[in-house]
C-alpha cells in the first residue's frame, strides 16, 4: 500500500469513528436527557445531523472503494511484473526453403572494346551507339592509302632481293655440284636466304597492317560505347574505342561470404529484384561460382557469383539489385525458430509446453537458416515450444 493510499484509509477510518461516536452519543443523551442544552441538541439530530451523517457515510463509502480498486489494480500489476515471461511459438507444417542473399550489379559476360593496331586516318565509321551488329561485321576503318603504297613498296623489295638471291646462286654455283662448295660459298648464300626470308616476312607484316586497318567486331551485340564516332579525324588505338555488348550474356553479379558460399551449386535457382524495376521480379540460375576469393570493401571475404538470367529483354548493364539464392528445399517440414533450440552434452532439446509448465523435449534438426530450422524427429504440428524466457521456466518430468 502507497502513501496515498495509507492517508485515504487513515482519513475514512477517523470518519466512521467521527460517525459512530457521535451517533451513539446522541441517542445516549436523547433518552436519558429530559431537556436542557443535550436535549436541545438531540432533537437537531433529527432533522440538520441526519443530512450530514449520511453525506459522511457516502464519503466513507467511496474512500474505501477507492482504496479497494487501488489494492486490486496494484496486485494485478505486481503479479504481472513478477510473473516469468516466456514466449513460446507454435511448431508449424511448411515448405521450408533456405535461401543466401546478397547485393550485386548487372554485367555482361560476352564484351569487347575494339582498337585500332596503328594510329592513323579514320575514314569511315559504320555504326553508332545503339546499333546492332553482327559477328565478324566491319565498324570502321583508317586510310588504306598509306597502308597499301608501303605494302607495294616492300613488295617490290622483296622481288629486288629474290632476283639477288637467285643471280648470287648462279653465280656461286655455276656448273658445279653442290658437293663441291666450300665453307665460304655456304655462309654467303645462307646469308642471302635469310634475308629473302625477312622479306618474305616485311610483306606478311604489311599485309597484316593492311588487314588491321579495318575493325572487325568478333561477336554479336549493341555498340555501347565509341570514343570517336565521326571520320575524316587522325586517331591514336587509343583515343579510338569501340565497346560492343552481347545483351543474351547479361547476368547479374554478387559477392557471396564465404560462410554461405559452400552451400552453392551451379545451376540452384535464383530470384533477382532489380532497383531499376521495384515492382518485378527475374528468375535465374547460379551459372559461375568463382575459384579465388577476393576482400570486399568493408574486409570481408567473399566469392564473386555470376547468376544467368532467364530472361533479360529489358535489363541492362550496370543495374545495381538484390539477389536471393535457394540452397536447399525441404517440402512439407516441421519448422520452429531457431532460439528454441537449446543443447546440453546429450544433445539437442527444446522446452514443450504441456499445460500450464514445460517439459525438456529431445529433438532431431534437419536443415536450418538465419532464423528457423526444419524438425525431423521429436515434435509433432501445432505443437508449443518455449523461443524466450528460459530462466523463468518450470519444467515437468515426461
Amino acid at each position: 500500500m502507497n502513501m496515498v493510499e495509507e492517508k485515504l484509509l487513515y482519513f475514512a477510518f477517523v470518519e466512521l469513528m467521527f460517525f459512530v461516536s457521535y451517533r451513539n452519543h446522541c441517542k445516549k443523551y436523547s433518552v436519558t436527557s429530559q431537556g436542557g442544552i443535550w436535549a436541545t441538541h438531540c432533537l437537531c439530530y433529527n432533522y440538520t445531523m441526519k443530512v450530514t451523517i449520511k453525506k459522511r457515510l457516502f464519503l466513507i463509502i467511496f474512500l474505501l472503494s477507492v482504496i479497494l480498486a487501488g489494492w486490486i489494480w496494484q496486485s494485478k500489476t505486481a503479479s504481472l511484473k513478477t510473473s516469468p515471461s516466456v514466449s513460446i511459438a507454435k511448431v508449424k507444417k511448411i515448405d521450408f526453403l533456405k535461401i543466401v542473399s546478397s547485393s550485386g550489379k548487372t554485367s555482361a559476360n560476352k564484351s569487347v572494346k575494339l582498337k585500332f593496331q596503328t594510329s592513323g586516318k579514320l575514314t569511315w565509321v559504320g555504326v553508332k551507339e545503339g546499333d546492332f551488329v553482327y559477328a565478324y561485321q566491319a565498324i570502321a576503318s583508317l586510310d588504306r592509302r598509306d597502308v597499301q603504297k608501303t605494302l607495294e613498296k616492300t613488295l617490290r623489295d622483296y622481288s629486288t632481293q629474290r632476283n639477288n638471291f637467285d643471280e648470287m646462286t648462279k653465280i656461286t654455283y655455276g656448273e658445279k655440284k653442290t658437293t663441291d662448295v666450300n665453307d665460304t660459298i655456304k655462309r654467303i648464300l645462307e646469308k642471302n636466304q635469310w634475308d629473302l626470308e625477312k622479306s618474305v616476312l616485311d610483306v606478311e607484316l604489311k599485309n597484316l597492317a593492311l588487314e588491321y586497318s579495318t575493325l572487325v567486331s568478333p561477336i554479336a551485340g549493341i555498340v555501347t560505347h565509341i570514343d570517336t564516332p565521326v571520320a575524316g579525324v587522325n586517331i591514336t588505338p587509343a583515343a579510338a574505342e569501340f565497346e560492343i555488348i552481347d545483351p543474351a550474356s547479361i547476368l547479374f553479379e554478387a559477392n557471396i561470404d564465404e560462410v554461405d558460399v559452400g552451400g552453392l551449386l551451379v545451376g540452384q535457382r535464383a530470384t533477382i529484384n532489380l532497383d531499376a524495376y521495384a515492382d518485378r521480379t527475374f528468375e535465374g540460375t547460379v551459372s559461375a561460382i568463382a575459384f579465388n576469393a577476393k576482400t570486399s570493401a568493408g574486409g570481408a571475404t567473399v566469392f564473386p557469383v555470376k547468376i544467368s538470367f532467364g530472361n533479360s529483354d529489358v535489363i541492362r548493364v550496370g543495374l545495381n539489385g538484390d539477389v536471393t539464392i535457394e540452397t536447399e528445399k525441404s517440402p512439407q517440414s516441421l519448422v520452429i525458430p531457431l532460439t528454441a533450440i537449446k543443447e546440453d552434452e546429450s544433445g539437442k532439446f527444446v522446452y514443450k509446453k504441456t499445460g500450464s509448465t514445460f517439459q525438456k523435449k529431445r529433438v532431431t534438426i534437419g536443415i536450418k537458416s538465419d532464423d528457423e530450422v526444419v524438425i525431423l524427429e521429436g515434435l509433432t504440428e501445432l505443437d508449443e515450444v518455449a523461443i524466450k524466457g528460459f530462466t523463468n521456466i518450470k519444467t515437468s518430468t515426461p
